[in-house]
């Protein structure tokens, strides 16, 4: 039978995507193009190709697309302190944006008529991925298998791989997996016992982080140098954004650092409830701020603070390409060419403590601050800023 047109799906190898794959041979009669983007998860190229070939898959894509994610995706965001409900550092977030845009890109080089996920019906990915696909592809039709197709839990998944003979991937008791997404930024994990919240995270799901109690029992001390708002150096050598995220994740990670328990409120108004690893990000995050503390005005620094809900709720909800995005990171950035210098952190059993800040940055003055007698800090002009305050009350 001749195929009906193209369909780039995003592949992973795993439960979800292998059977989606299966269901779009058999429902749409295409074929289909699997789409890997590498960003730094636990992968393994020889299986994905493998499980692909096993179901037919001619054209078998895995493209390394780390640096990018890195550079141009967390680095921004880092820069602009982005944390969703004062917590969650946006892990899975900020990867469906570069997803989707190259996902459209093949699509488009290959002539396919339609791109497809692997994202629940209930989820926020199923919202990131379709709006990248409308901002790059707005007349490629999206196959949202989960919002059509008559399988309705993961124990339907199960059933259905064993009818078509997929094989069916096991966690480290022996049963079928958590939701587990994971990049070179973080790792999430959801479903199965975190769904009760009332029920502690068993500690077999971490992945890439050392619980605090079985960390070492000497403290690891690193450094980071930051030059125009992105880190460059680790104790003092210049690494690939994904190296230098690499080398983060492991110091970080061995020394119980960037975990996070979280209830989160979805874009679609339910709530949820996930495990987060985010053992490099963490430490970044702290550095990045740090650095900013003496490298930045006072104005800047809160006009950051400021917009840093609007920004990171717009990253979560799957905004990235939006104007109102691009607009508040032109804000973030405005003065970025000034944060540069290093910082250097303490790491101990899921703690971090800052060490030394070091810039050429003249925004930190010891003369001014200082307690001894200067004549660089005129007192007598206080007591008008305070009297002009004090009317301000009074209008108020």
């Amino acid at each position: 039978m001749k195929k009906k047109g193209k369909i780039v799906l995003a592949y992973s190898g795993g439960l979800d995507t292998s059977i989606i794959l299966r269901w779009l041979q058999e429902n749409y009669k295409s074929e289909v193009i699997t789409y890997t983007a590498d960003i730094g998860q636990k992968i393994n190229k020889k299986k994905i190709i493998s499980s692909a070939k096993k179901l037919g898959i001619k054209k078998i894509i895995i493209e390394n697309l780390k640096d990018i994610f890195i550079k141009d995706y967390v680095y921004p965001m880092i820069r602009g302190h982005a944390l969703y409900e004062g917590t969650y550092l946006l892990g899975t977030s900020i990867a469906r944006p570069l997803i989707a845009k190259r996902q459209i890109a093949i699509a488009k080089k290959f002539k396919a008529f339609a791109v497809s996920h692997g994202s629940t019906g209930k989820g926020n990915d199923q919202i990131r991925f379709e709006l990248g696909y409308h901002y790059f592809g707005p007349k490629i039709k999206v196959i949202a298998p989960w919002r059509i197709w008559k399988l309705q839990s993961r124990s339907d998944l199960v059933i259905y791989a064993k009818k078509h003979k997929i094989q069916i991937p096991k966690d480290k008791k022996g049963a079928p997996p958590f939701s587990v997404d994971d990049n070179l930024f973080h790792t999430s994990t959801e479903g199965k016992i975190l769904e009760d919240p009332k029920k502690a995270a068993p500690e077999y799901i971490f992945q890439r982080t050392t619980s605090p109690e079985k960390a070492p029992n000497k403290p690891s001390y690193i450094a980071i140098g930051f030059k125009n708002g992105d880190p460059i150096f680790i104790n003092n050598k210049k690494l690939s954004p994904a190296k230098l995220f690499q080398k983060l994740n492991i110091v970080a990670g061995k020394n119980g650092i960037g975990r996070v328990d979280l209830v989160e409120n979805r874009f679609l108004g339910i709530k949820s409830r996930g495990i987060y690893e985010t053992p490099g990000g963490t430490l970044l995050a702290v550095a990045h701020r740090a650095i900013e503390s003496i490298t930045l005005d006072k104005k800047t620094m809160h006009q950051k603070d400021e917009v840093m809900p609007k920004y990171a709720e717009l990253i979560y909800n799957g905004f990235w390409f939006s104007k109102a995005r691009i607009k508040l990171q032109k804000i973030i950035d405005k003065n970025k060419k000034k944060v540069s210098g290093k910082i250097k952190l303490k790491l101990y059993k899921g703690n971090i403590t800052i060490q030394s800040r070091i810039s050429s940055s003249k925004a930190y003055s010891m003369k001014k601050v200082s307690f001894e007698e200067n004549k660089s800090f005129n007192k007598k002009n206080v007591e008008k800023f305070i009297s002009f305050h004090k009317r301000k009350i009074n209008s108020n």
